[in-house]
């Protein structure tokens, strides 16, 4: 009953048309969209929707939450749900929004075995069965210029999906044993080669952090798909059809990068 429920309301909220103002700040803030079909467009306005009106976002040291700030960030998170079965990052309510860099403790581990924490600064962070917490200065960054290969909102939510699975693994929920396989042996391989990369010094498209362990891998890649799909289809074309046929999108066909 309850899953009924939330069906016709997600329906419902989808055929909502999207207000103008919104549409303007979309096109100041999120040029991307700009270069989807009109179709696209419409699917992208009806997951904004539903975000919107799922979603919690507080904002944190002194930042105040604006319809500004809720479109930008649902509209971009909107995008890796185009053109599949979606429950809307399910496990993740919230979202924090700080107005620039952030700190936060991490715990580290020293090769002898003994644990220390570092306050470091961060641009995003997402937590598994948590909140993703963003910088706003860093969102607008990367949402104005979309062919940068940066975008916060595409790598926080990316993890998101990965969390989907079970485990924060850098493999989302593909569905089958044979696309888990596929998917392993391309990003495997992928993940390996950018480690080396880092430990040579050698300049690679992937952002290096994506050597750090194979779910921000995963976000990193997601980020280079939309931001610089051709060069990442020519450099990485088994990396590149693999993301293709997780998001069911194809990029390439109409992003200049």
């Amino acid at each position: 009953m309850f899953g009924w429920l939330k069906r016709r309301r997600r329906e419902r909220l989808r055929t909502m048309p999207l207000p103008s103002r919104w549409k303007s700040v979309l096109a100041r803030n999120v040029p991307y969209i700009a270069l989807l079909t009109p179709l696209d467009r419409q699917e992208l306005f009806g997951h904004m929707q539903v975000l919107l009106a799922e979603k919690k976002f507080t904002g944190c040291g002194g930042l105040e939450i604006t319809d500004e700030i809720r479109v930008t960030i649902a509209a971009q998170a909107a995008l890796l749900l185009l053109h599949r079965k979606t429950d809307y990052f399910p496990t993740m309510r919230t979202i924090l929004v700080y107005p620039d860099l952030f700190v936060v403790n991490h715990r580290y581990e020293q090769e002898d075995g003994t644990e220390y924490e570092a306050a470091v600064e961060q641009a995003g962070e997402s937590w598994y069965g948590g909140p993703v917490i963003l910088s706003w200065e860093d969102v607008l960054a990367g949402a104005q210029d979309p062919h940068d290969g940066y975008n916060v909102v595409l790598h926080e939510f990316a993890h998101q999906l990965d969390d989907e699975s079970g485990a924060t693994d850098g493999a989302p929920a593909l569905g089958s044993l044979a696309r888990y396989q596929a998917w392993a042996k391309a990003f495997g391989q992928e993940y390996e080669q950018l480690q080396n990369a880092v430990l040579a010094e050698r300049a690679s498209l992937l952002d290096e952090y994506g050597a750090e362990s194979p779910a921000e891998f995963f976000a990193v890649a997601t980020e280079c798909f939309f931001e610089r799909p051709r060069v990442l289809r020519r450099k990485h074309p088994a990396l590149y059809m693999q993301l293709s046929g997780y998001y069911r999108q194809d990029p390439a066909a109409f992003c200049g990068a």
